[in-house]
């Protein structure tokens, strides 16, 4: 496996403020006001208490992120170490897992050049902004990952929080899905069907991807901000069980303005993708009743990647890390991640 690095800008940018359901960028205070103290002060953040509360609220944040490598670190060993699986043969990927409507796809992929071949094997939900839906895994599998998820949870071991987002599900490389069951899966399986699909965003070099599953529930995160992945292409399937709401809205790529940006909304249903690009903007509605469960895949491309930051739109200052970092693979520029802090 190459070795693959972080941007710097991971400890800078994009710093999701749940307060005010919005993503800044935080170099130093007189920056941050500058940039930003006129939107917030609109969105009612006005008093010196909202304003000392919202820096405690991105400093956690910071202060998290600068650690996040060590701990998610700590958190496998201990988990490897002390966690009895309820289903240990679900961590390796087995054909059985898969629908078999995804087998056939992946197989006409793997023969097919060009997308109008492989067309009635997925449902397009929109052409224009290349969403596609289609049946992942059986719900056999779907219902014993989720007996796996709440075993985990009933464990009480220390997990990470999937992203800045979401506050309830896993990160599998902790639990330990990466190696024989995310890798095959990416590799032998989504890599043939992104390849003919997604050309332009490395569909044909995902060298490596940040696996999480998230839930919502009434009471908890019921919802999901507009925003947009660091990933070049997200495959977000949708587990079970039941419930209400939680639709997803797509908008267009993060470079269109949103005033010009159009809507597609998609309703959920257990065991289906939906894969799409993950400079697209989308969000998901509110879930008004019952549980949903998702499992998302953010797939890179170094070949992509290593020119432009999806994150910060620059070239990318190469951090350490460990495992899969976000994704990039140049080795030159390369920093101390504590020389960034």
């Amino acid at each position: 496996m190459p070795t693959f690095f972080q941007c710097q800008c991971f400890m800078t940018n994009n710093i999701y403020l749940q307060t005010y359901n919005v993503h800044v960028d935080y170099r130093d205070s007189e920056q941050f006001w500058k940039d930003y103290g006129q939107s917030l002060k609109s969105m009612g953040c006005r008093s010196e208490t909202d304003k000392r509360k919202l820096i405690e609220e991105i400093h956690n944040e910071l202060q998290r992120r600068s650690t996040f490598d060590f701990d998610c670190h700590k958190r496998k060993q201990i988990i490897k170490e002390n966690y009895i699986p309820l289903h240990p043969y679900l961590y390796q990927l087995k054909e059985d897992f898969l629908h078999m409507e995804f087998l056939h796809l992946v197989d006409q992929c793997k023969t097919s050049q060009t997308l109008m071949s492989v067309k009635q094997y997925f449902h397009t939900i929109s052409e224009e902004k290349s969403i596609f839906m289609f049946p992942v895994f059986t719900e056999e599998f779907c219902t014993q990952f989720l007996e796996e998820l709440a075993n985990f949870e009933h464990s009480l071991l220390p997990r990470g929080r999937p992203n800045t987002m979401n506050n309830y599900g896993v990160l599998l490389n902790e639990l330990g899905f990466y190696e024989d069951f995310l890798n095959p899966l990416r590799i032998h399986y989504l890599q043939p069907i992104i390849k003919l699909l997604f050309p332009k965003e490395g569909g044909g070099n995902l060298d490596s991807q940040k696996g999480f599953t998230v839930k919502y529930k009434v009471e908890e995160d019921v919802d999901l901000g507009y925003h947009y992945d660091n990933a070049e292409v997200t495959l977000n399937v949708c587990l079970g069980t039941h419930f209400t709401g939680g639709e997803l809205y797509f908008g267009d790529m993060k470079t269109v303005p949103l005033w010009k940006s159009t809507c597609s909304v998609v309703e959920q249903q257990p065991k289906f993708g939906i894969l799409h690009r993950g400079q697209q903007l989308h969000g998901a509605l509110p879930v008004t009743s019952g549980e949903r469960h998702n499992l998302v895949i953010w797939m890179r491309s170094s070949s992509v990647r290593n020119s432009l930051c999806p994150m910060c739109d620059q070239i990318p200052v190469l951090v350490s890390s460990e495992d899969y970092g976000d994704g990039f693979t140049q080795e030159k520029q390369t920093v101390d991640v504590c020389g960034v802090l």
